[in-house]
């Protein structure tokens, strides 16, 4: 299968003398994006041939930890939704969901 279409998504940080973000911003090609800034990013790439997951968790020093924590939330409900339609998974995606749940009620983003 021929590639028809490339696209670019682009990640700067800036860093302090020790190396620690001050400033994130991100570039998409095909979204219309150029230079919005971040407080945080977390990106994961599969490497198929080491069976392997390489991260890249980064986030600004001044980002809040209640930002932070609702941050964390979405991600786990986007990866839930994400799973679902990657695999086809009903039962595994809503346990997953149920995990959201009691996540945001524990971190106190929502009260039952």
């Amino acid at each position: 299968m021929a590639v028809k279409h490339r696209s670019t998504i682009q990640f700067k940080i800036g860093l302090d003398e020790n190396k620690v973000p001050e400033k994130i911003s991100w570039s998409a090609d095909d979204g219309g994006i150029e230079g919005m800034e971040a407080k945080a990013a977390f990106l994961s790439v599969w490497d198929s041939a080491n069976k392997d997951t390489y991260k890249i968790n980064l986030w600004t020093k001044d980002m809040p930890v209640d930002e932070m924590k609702q941050f964390y939330h979405q991600m786990l409900v986007s990866m839930a939704e994400s799973f679902q339609l990657a695999t086809g998974d009903d039962k595994m995606s809503a346990t997953m969901r149920d995990f959201c749940d009691y996540f945001a009620e524990k971190m106190g983003i929502i009260q039952r």
